[in-house]
């Protein structure tokens, strides 16, 4: 999504953010007096060294931009502090980042301790998982879609475990890492506190542009969002900028390898859910904006070309399409009631809100399209969909399946994520007649939902769901058995479960096959769980297979793991060829 991310200030903002220790119980910032002195003679280094630089250039300016940058800071400052009114609980920072969602800092490669039985060999590789983790702890307003994304590592080898955290080095990161505190604004957060005050955060952001504080062409996201393997990279996504590729070494540290530019141009942003064909190792992919096209469909071949455009005129009115769905011949994409409009701030408002007059629709193009001539819309009352989980083709292709958790109380998708519900869904699109039809295949409020990669785009058997609690905290994972969804009448397709012990919750589970599986749901769960009670975070395995989805190893971590978003298991010999590249 184009827009600016979220504001953070930091009372020192002088000081380097490695010299800054966050306590988490009382959410204050401890610095010791030689960490002050230390950090202001490495501020008065960095500033002589740019104006060496400016002076050398002969532009003259380095004392006016040093100025600036402290007008800027002050301003963003007083915003906080004289012109934001009382922060609501979806966006004060001290409620959204208590607990588990509190920040932690990065933790170089760790050895592990496997605390409950073995590692299964086929776990050789590494299990990375992506979520928020904000640098700075916030004084204005911050939603948990704004924090820096952060990758947690665990790497196996030989039933050894090393376990690791480390920032994505996105431009936004390097830039406000530098200053010391935040420069680029984010707008699930930025606008949430009236006209006065999202008005001037507007106009901060303006300067600070105009000034050349920060280049928007070098992209605003925060990658914080997903983990993706293909054209022979790993990428760590956000869809309000491009994907960021980063390398793990031997050791297991994670290194940056820096924004990915080939996949865009300046201002262009790309999903954080590609879909990646398992046979021919192509990536399907998009970008929504808030100018026309407000679609954009294209693929990208395995050798990391990306091919034509296709651009979707037929999409009136920017919505906030998170994720899609491919087929053996289509990709669906998803209207929905989470309607994006800038105009809005002006009044006040969020850019981002829900609009109940809105019918959703699904619209389905050809999955190989050099223009959207072929494509068509269904209306689908009611139907809100985030994540899709996989579609494929029934009848010869004239039906369209696709399973998708629909959410239900959209209203509360933004502003209240603990009263989101969702119905687990399994849609069929007559491609013939254009007719659609709905069924429920599970109970309960479930997402974050996985299935065997080699079946992306095909017909597949099973599903496993994380159980929210709410997301994205979740306190189990079920096993949905797709094929008695024609069958069973009452609407829950449910054939395994397992609940974590009480003060115990996880997130999105991956599923890791075994060598030379035999069949669909022959391999292994993983997933990273956080114990409450004890304020320390494990990493499981479950057996795919068995009734209750039984753990076989759990492995204690150095570290907590703040609750987060999307992951992904890199087997050791795709590592060998990241080590390559």
């Amino acid at each position: 999504m184009k827009g600016f991310s979220s504001s953070f200030v930091q009372k020192y903002s002088q000081i380097n953010s490695s010299s800054v220790r966050i306590n988490e119980k009382h959410n204050r910032i401890s610095i010791s007096h030689r960490t002050r002195v230390i950090v202001f003679t490495a501020a008065k280094r960095r500033i002589f060294l740019r104006s060496r630089k400016f002076a050398d250039s002969d532009s003259g300016t380095c004392p006016k931009k040093s100025l600036l940058t402290n007008i800027f800071k002050w301003l963003d400052d007083f915003i906080c502090d004289f012109i934001d009114p009382p922060l609501r609980p979806c966006v004060d920072p001290k409620h959204v980042l208590s607990g588990n969602f509190a920040a932690v800092e990065e933790l170089p490669p760790t050895a592990c301790t496997v605390v409950h039985g073995s590692l299964p060999p086929c776990l050789n590789g590494a299990y990375i998982r992506n979520g928020p983790n904000p640098q700075f702890f916030p004084r204005g307003p911050y939603h948990l879609f704004d924090g820096d994304g952060m990758l947690h590592s665990i790497r196996i080898s030989g039933g050894e475990a090393v376990f690791c955290s480390r920032f994505v080095r996105t431009y936004k990161y390097g830039l406000e890492r530098e200053s010391g505190s935040p420069v680029i604004l984010n707008v699930f957060s930025a606008f949430n506190g009236g006209l006065l005050s999202s008005l001037s955060r507007c106009v901060l952001a303006s300067g600070r542009a105009l000034a050349g504080e920060f280049d928007p062409r070098r992209g605003i996201g925060v990658a914080n969002t997903s983990v993706a393997l293909f054209a022979g990279k790993l990428f760590a996504l956000g869809e309000s900028d491009l994907p960021y590729s980063v390398k793990l070494t031997p050791d297991g540290d994670i290194i940056t390898l820096g924004r990915h530019v080939s996949f865009g141009e300046p201002y262009m942003t790309m999903t954080a859910h590609p879909k990646i064909a398992a046979d021919s190792g192509e990536a399907f992919a998009f970008r929504h904006s808030i100018t026309h096209p407000f679609l954009t469909y294209f693929r990208i071949k395995p050798d990391g070309i990306k091919q034509p455009e296709v651009p979707i005129h037929s999409l009136k009115q920017a919505s906030l399409v998170h994720d899609f769905a491919v087929t053996e011949n289509y990709a669906v994409f998803s209207d929905s009631q989470i309607a994006i409009k800038p105009a809005e701030i002006l009044r006040g408002k969020a850019p981002i809100g829900v609009d109940p007059k809105k019918v959703p629709r699904l619209g389905i193009i050809r999955r190989y399209a050099v223009d959207e001539s072929e494509m068509w819309w269904v209306e689908a009352p009611g139907f809100n969909m985030i994540h899709a989980v996989n579609a494929w083709e029934e009848d010869g292709g004239d039906t369209v399946v696709m399973v998708a958790p629909n959410i239900l109380g959209v209203e509360n998708v933004l502003e209240r994520l603990d009263l989101i519900q969702t119905s687990m869904e399994r849609i069929e699109i007559n491609v013939k007649t254009k007719k659609m039809n709905r069924k429920s295949v599970c109970s309960g409020n479930l997402d974050f939902a996985v299935i065997n990669s080699a079946y992306v785009g095909k017909k597949n058997r099973y599903v496993y769901a994380a159980i929210g609690d709410p997301m994205p905290k979740t306190v189990g994972v079920v096993k949905i058995d797709l094929s008695l969804s024609t069958t069973v009448n009452s609407g829950d397709c449910t054939v395994a479960r397992h609940l974590f012990p009480p003060g115990c919750y996880g997130g999105e589970p991956f599923f890791v096959p075994k060598a030379a599986a035999a069949e669909e749901d022959d391999g292994y769960l993983v997933s990273y769980v956080h114990d409450e009670n004890r304020n320390e975070s494990k990493f499981i395995v479950m057996d795919a297979k068995s009734p209750n989805l039984e753990i076989v190893a759990s492995v204690k971590l150095p570290q907590r793991v703040p609750y987060g978003f999307h992951g992904i298991f890199v087997p050791q010999c795709e590592l060998e060829r990241l080590y390559d590249n």
